[in-house]
């Protein structure tokens, strides 16, 4: 009989967005005449730019005719057209990243998982708490040890290191999903140099930087001195150009990303995820591709930029009726997110209820992304603008 990883025993037995899907669902069934606003997870409403989707169509054309068609892509790690497009990005805000560090995969979600497969079991995991659930998860699936940093109201939300804890693994994610919290050039420059110090790699989430709007907010780890000696950086197009239901993104290991292996020699970060994913990943498929090269055309960023403005928007309407209300929060400026104190001493869960019945407006208790979340709730600016005012609204009735 076959031994099962029981780590997976370990974890939470229910996923927090099951829950919520759970509760909606029993809601709905005792009240099947309420209008319900969803607040709560982070996808994207707004259709895909044209210019995306019509170099989508283009790249499916070509796959019905035998001169264009496309099978296997040599290494799995995406085109040079797109990889070069990705580079490209980069500089247009002042960051250099060669094409050959750049790998091609099926969005952020994935590879925030999948790299812990080429670190060994035995290392110690950092996280800043609250936390994107995966970060967390993936990691307990393999039995490693993880432990905290705290991401408070005292901070801002935005955890520094301890120099008398070790880490050898640290996950940062700016704009922080959760909280909407963003790491100054500064704050980032400390954590870089604890990750230098401690001879750990900083596994860094920017899915959300093309929501940065302050100057002094990088929108790349990379943009910070000693980055390309620790970092790994992994970036989506779900949320930069609605790509939730088309699954892309990109990986960035730098070639100085250097460890030693127990024999003491060097081993190459990029090379050795190579040949993880050549073995476990066979690629994104040339028509995405084709629609992911396009979003960093100038048509592209002007077109998915729109959508992302309208996204903005939505956060100014939340954010004003919090004010308006006296609660406080962080996000909504450089993020999509709104990270939210319960009024009146209310837990995260309680407050949902409360939203849930009495407004009809569905978000997402921040008690579900950790201890430090407890009393805090995430809404997101990813609705339909005119629905977004409707919740607010409800909202302001229930509190003001």
């Amino acid at each position: 009989m076959p031994q099962l990883n029981e780590n997976f025993l370990r974890l939470e037995k229910n996923y927090l967005f099951i829950d919520i899907a759970k509760k909606v669902n029993a809601f709905k069934a005792a009240n099947p005449d309420a209008d319900i606003i969803r607040m709560g997870i982070g996808d994207v409403t707004l259709p895909i730019a044209k210019c995306v989707v019509d170099a989508m169509k283009k790249g499916a054309d070509e796959m019905g005719v035998k001169e264009t068609f496309k099978g296997y892509e040599d290494s799995g790690a995406g085109y040079d057209f797109l990889k070069e497009a990705v580079s490209g990005y980069y500089k247009s805000f002042g960051v250099d990243v060669k094409p050959d560090e750049i790998r091609i995969n099926d969005g952020a979600k994935s590879d925030c998982g999948n790299i812990v497969d080429i670190f060994g079991d035995d290392n110690i995991v950092l996280i800043t708490d609250p936390a994107y659930p995966v970060y967390v998860d993936t990691n307990r699936m393999n039995g490693r040890k993880v432990i905290f940093a705290d991401s408070n109201e005292e901070n801002g939300f935005a955890a520094m290191p301890d120099d008398s804890v070790h880490a050898d693994i640290i996950y940062l994610c700016s704009p922080n999903n959760p909280t909407g919290s963003v790491y100054t050039a500064e704050q980032l420059k400390i954590w870089v140099d604890y990750a230098l110090k401690n001879n750990a790699v900083i596994i860094y989430d920017s899915a959300y930087e093309a929501f940065i709007t302050e100057e002094n907010i990088p929108r790349s780890i990379f943009a910070i001195e000693g980055a390309r000696k620790c970092a790994i950086e992994m970036c989506s197009l779900s949320k930069t150009a609605g790509f939730t239901g088309m699954r892309c993104g990109y990986t960035v290991i730098p070639n100085e990303l250097v460890f030693k292996s127990s024999d003491g020699q060097d081993v190459s970060v990029s090379q050795i995820w190579g040949r993880r994913q050549g073995s476990k990943f066979n690629g994104v498929s040339y028509p995405v591709q084709c629609a992911a090269a396009a979003v960093f055309s100038e048509e592209g960023i002007k077109q998915t930029r729109e959508n992302i403005v309208y996204y903005q928007r939505n956060a100014k309407v939340i954010s004003a009726a919090l004010d308006e209300l006296g609660i406080k929060y962080t996000g909504g400026k450089n993020s999509p997110y709104i990270w939210l104190k319960c009024p009146n001493g209310l837990g995260s869960w309680e407050f949902f209820d409360k939203l849930l019945n009495e407004a009809n407006v569905v978000g997402t208790p921040g008690a579900g992304f950790g201890k430090n979340g407890e009393g805090w709730f995430r809404l997101t600016a990813f609705g339909d603008y005119d629905r977004t005012k409707e919740a607010m609204e409800r909202i302001k009735k229930v509190f003001g």
